[in-house]
């Protein structure tokens, strides 16, 4: 069976992700002292005296707004859809409010288990103040301050307990995931790519750049096996990037490149491929891991225009070797479905083990058939995988160019593909 679900609700600014942290034990989530910095709703696995959860943030419910604050109330409705219990988070120190009755009537409307949450008590005189949330009608308030801990060890027995009572066999049953960062700079298309990938819109999608502030993770059941989708905010570079919030998403983001066993790398189909494209390529091929192109809004260039923008590709991202390049239009879905066999096979070949006879006659031949300037190849062995590493062991030394040549003949003769490859030397 699945973890349970327990959801993190409330009005804007009310500290859900500063308690989504404190509960998690590690700063998962983005915060600041600025309203709506939480959009989408995010998942992270919480495990507390043996029972694993997953803990889903949210963006603040406003039962009236904007067009992006409606969004991020629907991805709060989204939530408490699935949830099997909510965490109702109200803050003290503004006292209550009508934005928080709303909320809570929403979230009792739901027919969920509500735990109402009283943050921001740092004391015994904020705690006296706290009981004035009776009048939500969301039970007896539990007192907690995310930023210094306060009470957060007996939230998490509550919550506990009330899943155990709720879902007594509960089990988790671990599967292997390909993990797929989704990276690109601002406003390319990636949150619609990933929408149309998991099949609802669980990213925020809207005309603003940086609209992403997290790295968001959605785990969906494929006819090829599991794949979690890590959906990440746009970068750019560090002179556009403000100091604080937009610094720390870069990182996020950076991070997710690091745990991802293969990166799709979203561009700009009407811009081509940039300067800030370019050095993206750079650090997914510093990541190691297989890289997958992903040109989108293609529906929107010229047929005479589209040989220069593909030339520029092969130009600016020469860093990622063969990588396949897919076209796409998100908003219609067009070309989408070219992507997950693409991933597929990257991954197949990113884990990909050569026997070693075969080996060594792949370099018998290519020796045979271009020799090296200097040096010898004596015989080679594969030590690793992800990516796959050759070892060559060599009687004098072989110039660059040599080694080039032995990379691209050991990816055809074993149909590598586009997965990066690592070929070392020892010299005997």
């Amino acid at each position: 069976m699945s973890r349970p679900q327990v959801v993190i609700v409330g009005r804007p600014n009310v500290g859900k992700s500063s308690l989504v942290n404190r509960l998690a034990g590690r700063r998962v989530a983005v915060v600041e002292e600025h309203r709506g910095v939480t959009r989408d709703r995010k998942t992270f696995s919480v495990e507390w005296r043996g029972v694993e959860f997953d803990l889903v943030d949210t963006g603040g419910w406003l039962e009236r707004g904007s067009s992006l604050e409606a969004k991020v109330s629907g991805q709060a409705d989204r939530a408490l859809a699935t949830a099997d219990h909510v965490l109702l988070v109200v803050d003290v120190r503004t006292g209550l409010v009508d934005e928080d009755r709303h909320a809570a009537r929403w979230a009792l409307r739901s027919g969920r288990p509500v735990t109402l949450v009283v943050n921001k008590v740092d004391d015994e005189a904020h705690e006296a103040t706290g009981w004035e949330f009776l009048g939500l009608g969301a039970g007896d308030p539990h007192f907690v301050s995310a930023v210094h801990g306060r009470g957060a060890g007996e939230l998490l027995d509550h919550v506990v307990d009330a899943l155990v009572t709720e879902e007594p066999d509960v089990e988790v049953t671990a599967q292997d995931e390909l993990r797929v960062a989704i990276v690109g700079r601002p406003n390319v298309g990636k949150s619609t790519l990933f929408n149309r990938l998991i099949g609802e819109e669980r990213s925020v999608v809207h005309d603003l750049p940086g609209t992403t502030r997290d790295a968001i993770d959605t785990v969906v059941d494929t006819d090829q096996g599991r794949i979690r989708f890590i959906d990440t905010a746009g970068m750019r570079r560090r002179a556009k990037t403000e100091a604080g919030l937009e610094t720390y998403a870069v990182l996020r983001s950076l991070d997710a490149l690091d745990r991802a066993d293969i990166a799709v790398l979203v561009i700009d189909a009407t811009l081509g491929a940039t300067g800030q494209d370019q050095r993206l390529a750079e650090r997914i091929a510093a990541a190691g891991c297989p890289a997958i192109v992903v040109l989108n809004k293609w529906e929107l260039i010229g047929t005479d225009e589209r040989p220069p923008i593909l030339a520029t590709v092969g130009e600016k991202l020469a860093f990622l070797g063969d990588a396949p390049v897919i076209k796409t239009t998100a908003t219609s879905g067009k070309g989408v479905h070219q992507l997950l066999p693409a991933l597929q096979d990257a991954a197949a070949d990113y884990v990909k083990r050569v026997p070693t006879g075969a080996l060594n006659r792949a370099i018998r031949d290519l020796q045979i058939k271009q020799p090296a300037p200097t040096g010898k190849i004596r015989y080679a062995v594969q030590g690793a995988i992800e990516p796959p590493t050759f070892t060559l062991f060599v009687a004098g030394r072989l110039p660059p160019t040599y080694l080039r040549y032995v990379e691209r003949a050991l990816r055809e003769r074993f149909d590598l593909g586009s997965t990066p490859l690592r070929v070392r030397v020892r010299v005997d």
